[in-house]
Parts: structure tokens; C-alpha cells; sequence
């Protein structure tokens, strides 16, 4: 990273993806004319890689009820007040260009990939939440529920280096916890149990990789660097570094690696076979 600072923002190291991605866009561009007013509008018309967040979080959310303009008025005026916006979204650009064998180039996720731009916009939301701006995050979780299929509450703490590939039918509830480099596939749900109130959803650690269709439940914690199997049901707290499977679920061995969420294997091996 070269660490150079943008013209209009403070100082960031974001700047070379932002190099790299501008690269790539014009080679897009230059190979399919047709896309080239797309590639244009929102990658090479902007100056730095917050500016290009923005406008993609409006032109996605804008709708009857809230116009593009002031939708992009949110999240520059976001992206201006805490840089650390901008930082989350290069590393879960970078986790999805490294973890995701059908991303090739860093322009793609920014572009065309649901799973990033959705994070990208729960962000905004839950800095508006931060601020005390409730009703306006409501309304970005609204819209990305309606565009993307994903449903998280602004509420919920997601770190940075998280990859949520094919993005179908996420829901993340209000009081969970996502930590840093996690990797989920479509269809995860880290929700309650009931009616209950508080402290009532999931604490996922470091490291962890939940697959397809899994359900983690209740106010539980799943340990740092641990894999979770597709479709599986978690009630229960799960240890750092197992495997679990099944429904309900149970430790059905090691993780298998140091990195499970960037290894992405999802494949059990002998120790999970009953």
C-alpha cells in the first residue's frame, strides 16, 4: 500500500486498490463498449475509492422514497466523518478477491457482487446508528432487505475482512457479533429464539466460516477460527478451532486448519462421517 492521501479526504492506504481497480475498470470498459457508461458512472468517474462506495450505496438503495441525491449526501457526508469506513470496505474487498474463486479482479465485488455492496451499505446504516440516526438506519436495513436479500440490523457489530458470498437470504439480528476475516455463504442466520429482549443473538469469533444454510441461534458464542457445516443448526456455544455439523449441531472434529474462513473448505472429513 502506497499510503498516499486523497485530494479531498484525509490520509488513507486504500489508495492503491483504488489504482488497481481503475486499471482494471478501463481494460472493462475498452473490451465491452456496452458496459462502458456502467464502468464509467461507477468506478472512473470518481476520484477516490470512498467516492465510488457512495455512489454505488445510492444509485442501489434510491428509491420513490428517498432520492439518489440524498442518499448520496449520507454516505459522503459518512464516509467524511470516520475514514475507518472506507479501511472495512478494502479489507472485505480484499477477502472476497482472495476467498471467492469467481472473483478475478477487484472491480467485480464493487460492481456486481451483492454480498459486498450489502455489507457496504449495513456499514452506513449502522454508523447512522451510531450517530443516533435510528429511523434513517432503519431505512437503509429496509432497502437493502428489498435489493439484496440481506437483512441485517444496524445494530449488529460486524468487524472487517468479511467475505458473504452469493449473499441470498442473510439475516443478522440486532445484538450479534461478527468478528474479523469471517466468511458466511447464502442463507445464514444469526438470530434468536423466541420473543426474548437483550443480549439475544450470536457471537461469532475471528476466523470462522459459516456455510450455506446454517442457522446459529441464541445468545451463543462460536469460537475463533471454527468451521460451522452447511445447513447445520447451532444451539449451543461452539469451542475455537472445532468443526460442528448437524442439526442440532455437535463437534464432529478439529477445524482442520489454522484459517478456516480463508481456506473456504467446506468438505468434512473422516472425522465427520457417523
Amino acid at each position: 500500500m502506497d499510503g498516499q492521501p486523497y485530494a479531498d479526504g484525509p490520509e488513507v492506504t486504500h489508495a492503491s486498490v483504488w489504482h488497481q481497480i481503475q486499471r482494471e475498470a478501463a481494460e472493462a470498459a475498452a473490451a465491452e463498449p456496452l458496459l462502458g457508461a456502467l464502468i464509467h458512472a461507477g468506478l472512473l468517474h470518481h476520484r477516490t475509492f470512498p467516492a465510488a462506495l457512495g455512489y454505488r450505496f445510492s444509485l442501489k438503495l434510491a428509491s420513490g422514497e428517498m432520492s439518489e441525491q440524498i442518499l448520496r449526501e449520507i454516505a459522503d457526508d459518512a464516509h467524511r466523518r470516520e475514514p475507518a469506513l472506507a479501511m472495512a470496505a478494502e479489507a472485505d474487498l480484499r477477502a472476497v478477491y482472495e476467498r471467492d474463486p469467481a472473483c478475478h479482479r477487484l472491480m467485480q465485488p464493487m460492481l456486481f457482487f451483492k454480498g459486498f455492496q450489502a455489507l457496504q451499505a449495513y456499514r452506513i446504516g449502522h454508523w447512522l446508528w451510531d450517530h443516533g440516526r435510528r429511523d434513517m438506519a432503519y431505512f437503509v436495513q429496509m432497502r437493502c432487505s428489498e435489493v439484496f436479500g440481506v437483512d441485517i440490523h444496524p445494530a449488529a457489530r460486524i468487524g472487517t475482512g468479511v467475505m458473504i458470498d452469493h449473499a441470498h437470504s442473510i439475516v443478522i439480528g440486532e445484538t450479534a457479533v461478527v468478528g474479523n476475516d469471517v466468511s458466511m455463504l447464502h442463507s445464514v442466520t444469526l438470530g434468536g429464539t423466541g420473543k426474548e429482549d437483550g443480549d439475544r443473538h450470536p457471537k461469532i469469533g475471528d476466523g470462522v466460516l459459516i456455510g450455506a444454510g446454517a442457522k446459529v441461534l441464541g445468545n451463543i458464542t462460536v469460537g475463533r477460527c471454527s468451521r460451522i457445516a452447511a445447513g447445520s443448526v447451532v444451539l449451543t456455544d461452539v469451542p475455537p478451532c472445532k468443526t460442528v455439523a448437524g442439526v442440532p449441531a455437535r463437534i464432529v472434529g478439529d477445524a482442520g486448519c489454522s484459517a478456516p474462513s480463508d481456506m473456504m473448505n467446506q468438505i468434512l472429513g473422516l472425522e465427520g462421517i457417523v
